[in-house]
């Protein structure tokens, strides 16, 4: 079902049979959509998630869970992977697996688990990666400091089309600042990339708070041409907002809460890399982070 111009989705909104949320790109919320996908699963004892064998490669992960087994076909060949979770998003990475084309799968284990998938044609080999070897890295500086699990970067996973990461902002902290674009393909300076936020939102690390409290934080993105595209946007668990061209961050976290998302970016272009541009009013804030400190609150850890 389409829903032409709506780029950003209520906790709920995209629900779909089994799963929370499912951004299919073969048949997507908005007209036009057709590169990268999503889906959310809430996983009870003795039930179980499935993944047809299509056209799409995908990055399977915990949100929330101590464990869950991935077992799947591929190229006639049955197998399977036990997964490592994580008490919740702010508590480090998990394991993951990158599951190539044509590649059928079913999921159990109790909590909540993740998929990133994005249509593709070149079938690569499934990749494991544990927990502990999850590339980690801090960008920015003071407030603009968040934390970033790079789960399937050019940099850190063979993949035909997929670009993906999480990224960790602690409260009262900005992340995709300065605001930034990839909408036009220019080689080695900007990607042409759709990308997907996925965001959940907690009271931060050592806070105690009221029962009513509700954890929240802000999204921004805008048009950077004659395209129409405006999202502000209050986060809370559950959000996806889509970006399909323009502008877009910062990011938010509320204070008093910590914001989590998870990004799944991908495009026509004929090299898979994650170039960006910087809005012209916005890039010189880069240059202040070389004064300030890293957040000492970061990196979260298990």
């Amino acid at each position: 079902m389409s829903s032409a111009g709506k780029w950003y989705f209520k906790k709920a909104e995209l629900a779909q049979g089994a799963w929370d949320i499912h951004v299919d790109p073969q048949n997507p919320p908005v007209a036009g959509w057709k590169f990268t996908g999503l889906r959310v699963g809430t996983l009870s004892q003795g039930a179980a998630l499935s993944l047809p064998s299509d056209s799409n490669e995908r990055i399977i992960f915990a949100l929330e869970g101590e464990e869950f087994l991935v077992e799947y076909e591929h190229n006639g060949a049955s197998s399977n992977q036990v997964l490592r979770g994580r008490k919740s998003v702010f508590h480090g990475p998990s394991d993951c697996i990158y599951l190539p084309i044509n590649t059928s799968a079913s999921i159990t284990g109790v909590g909540r688990i993740a998929v990133g998938e994005t249509p593709a044609s070149v079938a690569k080999e499934v990749c494991f990666t544990r927990k502990e070897d999850v590339s980690v890295t801090l960008r920015g500086a003071g407030r603009e400091t968040r934390q970033v699990h790079n789960l399937g970067m050019p940099e850190t996973l063979d993949a035909d089309r997929m670009i993906v990461c999480e990224v960790i902002v602690p409260a009262g902290n900005w992340s995709g600042s300065p605001s930034h674009k990839h909408d036009a393909y220019i080689a080695g300076k900007e990607s042409n990339l759709e990308e997907i936020y996925y965001f959940e939102s907690a009271v931060t690390r050592g806070a105690t708070t009221p029962k009513t409290s509700s954890p929240f934080g802000y999204f921004r993105g805008t048009s950077a041409d004659s395209r129409p595209y405006d999202v502000n946007e209050e986060i809370h668990s559950g959000d996806v907002a889509l970006v399909p061209y323009g502008w877009h961050g910062p990011a938010a976290a509320g204070p008093g809460y910590d914001l989590y998302f998870f990004n799944v970016m991908a495009g026509p272009d004929p090299e898979r890399a994650w170039n960006a541009t910087d809005h012209p009013d916005q890039a010189w804030i880069r240059d202040t982070w070389q004064s300030q400190q890293t957040d000492p609150r970061l990196p979260y850890g298990a």
